[in-house]
């Protein structure tokens, strides 16, 4: 992912619209490049400090932003391992079915 492309997927990013392969990619180039990551913060502040400033609420712009990152994380970690736990059920099931066919065949 290049930057411009980083700066397309912000709004999504956001609004948590981005699937998984987008979300990776996303959050690869965001610890890789400074400058994506200081636009993210401004539109962060736009988006999420404008919202607390009508509603009268604080809003600690770091707290938020490491809060939308681990959360990044977190959905990437539990797609991982959903894959990962489906791959295993998957072969089982092979082994499994290839056994009775070679019980059968025998």
């Amino acid at each position: 992912m290049n930057c411009k492309e980083f700066e397309k997927q912000i709004s999504p990013f956001i609004y948590k619209k981005l699937n998984y392969l987008q979300l990776k990619q996303f959050c690869h180039h965001l610890e890789e490049c400074e400058d994506c990551k200081e636009e993210l913060t401004i539109k962060l502040l736009l988006t999420e400090g404008m919202q607390h400033l009508e509603d009268g609420t604080a809003f600690d712009l770091n707290a938020e932003m490491r809060s939308r990152i681990i959360e990044a994380k977190a959905r990437l970690i539990h797609k991982e391992r959903n894959a990962s736990i489906g791959l295993a059920f998957e072969l089982i099931a092979f082994l499994l079915l290839a056994g009775i066919v070679i019980v059968m065949l025998v």
